[in-house]
């Protein structure tokens, strides 16, 4: 048996605190596989690195497991402090000091670019994708004295209903229950859709992976019985599968009565009122939509596969529902141009009462389709490295003045949200008044309420 200490680096709380589920999953995998294992979060435990001295020396780790779950926010307004993988290396260099304990980091923002991150931190070992045979795997060859390499390269994707149960930290969950008002969880991983700036199929594959709805009720009981939960976020890619599964889900929930709130991330296509009615029954209470694109032409310019028109349909099936609905848009991607923003921003009016929050550039990630676009329209070159945020840009707009169009369009209305800093004032506000959880659908008001 050894002992592995969990850290999440992340300590970012916008748009709100979100509660470190990788590094949960992966800890229930070691631990299933009969480890000792200790989680400490940056977030809530403190970024001290004296606490965690204290707390490593206490537990006297065999192995130390660093969490990464983004490399950057994404946001082009941001300045290097938007750059999380700097503290990291300072965290692994101060680690260093006074543990022996090899170190290895997995995590999304790790898969992304392996070999550059690894090498950046100084790292023993790294983990690309689902860590939850690998690093149970890395700690029996440690264990044994075997040779591992520094890069440790992707297990095969699991099936649905091999993926771990998270094991929720009864002394983590109440500060995000707290700040947030919710805890996470999968039904499912992997995407079929091809969006060319998205790294969710390199992360999680190109084909849905879905679990038992059986097994998804079961672990939301736990979290109602065991944490008191009453809300929850399902962090699948897409929550609406073509196929329909996430309805099963739905009347699953239903049928067991779960008594849970939740909302998840929703593709605009394939629903309308019915889906809408069966979702609420099930708890749900609101959506975030990802168009990612104003109008057709920069729709397609994002390979997304659905019109705007269908966004339209369910946006306004939502309304119907009274269901909050939050749109993501991205302005400057692939074919914007002064034409596209304009038919973009009168689109967004066309969205009615529910929220729009506004992007500007896509951060691009290294063999997306978006990073062979970027390089053939000048923007990088197949040398520029993307360990630090780039952006692409259209080089048929002019930055500042389309930035300046959105913001004046936006400019007096609480349910339109740009620069993403202007939402991070909003939510705060709010935050201090007492409110948790999404937030932002506090600024929807549906028709029959009262303004």
């Amino acid at each position: 048996m050894s002992r592995v200490f969990f850290i999440s680096s992340n300590t970012t709380i916008e748009p709100y605190p979100v509660y470190p589920l990788g590094m949960a999953v992966v800890s229930g995998a070691v631990k299933a596989a009969g480890h000792m294992v200790e989680q400490y979060d940056c977030l809530v435990n403190g970024d001290d690195i004296d606490t965690l001295r204290a707390r490593i020396a206490d537990f006297a780790p065999d192995l130390i497991s660093i969490s990464l779950r983004n490399i950057d926010n994404v946001d082009s307004f941001s300045g290097e402090n938007a750059w999380y993988l700097a503290r990291v290396k300072t965290l692994v260099a101060d680690i260093r000091k006074f543990c022996t304990a090899p170190i290895v980091v997995g995590g999304p923002a790790l898969t992304i670019m392996p070999e550059q991150i690894a090498t950046y931190l100084e790292v023993d070992h790294a983990i690309i994708g689902e860590g939850e045979v690998a690093l149970p795997q890395l700690v029996t060859n440690l264990s044994s004295g075997k040779q591992v390499p520094q890069v440790i390269t992707r297990s095969a994707p699991l099936a649905g209903n091999d993926f771990s149960t998270p094991l929720f930290d009864p002394e983590l969950a109440p500060f995000y229950l707290e700040q947030s008002g919710m805890l996470n969880l999968q039904t499912k991983r992997g995407c079929p859709y091809r969006c060319t700036y998205c790294s969710y199929p390199h992360l999680e594959g190109n084909r849905f992976r879905r679990r038992d709805p059986e097994l998804v009720v079961g672990e939301l009981k736990r979290l109602k019985d065991k944490h008191g939960v009453e809300r929850v976020f399902f962090t699948d890619s897409v929550f609406n599968d073509p196929q329909g599964t996430y309805l099963k889900l739905c009347e699953e929930m239903i049928r067991h009565d779960v008594g849970i709130g939740w909302s998840a991330y929703f593709r605009p296509q394939g629903f309308g009122r019915e889906e809408l009615q069966l979702m609420k029954r099930a708890g749900l209470y609101a959506l975030e939509l990802g168009p990612d694109a104003g109008c057709d032409r920069t729709l397609n310019g994002l390979d997304k596969k659905l019109t705007f028109a269908e966004v339209i349909a369910v946006n306004e099936a939502c309304l119907a529902e009274q269901l909050a609905a939050a749109h993501f848009v991205i302005f400057g991607g692939p074919e914007e141009d002064d034409e596209t923003l304009a038919e973009g921003l009168d689109n967004m009016d066309r969205l009615g009462a529910s929220v729009v929050f506004a992007f500007s550039g896509i951060r691009i990630h290294p063999d997306s389709p978006l990073h062979q676009r970027a390089i053939d329209d000048g923007i990088i070159t197949a040398e520029t490295s993307l360990l630090k945020p780039v952006y692409y840009f259209s080089p048929r707009i002019d930055r500042e003045k389309m930035e300046a169009t959105i913001e004046a369009r936006f400019h007096g209305r609480k349910n339109r949200i740009f620069p993403p800093s202007e939402g991070t004032k909003r939510l705060e506000i709010m935050k201090n008044f007492g409110y948790r959880g999404l937030m932002w659908n506090r600024l929807i008001r549906f028709p029959k309420e009262e303004l």
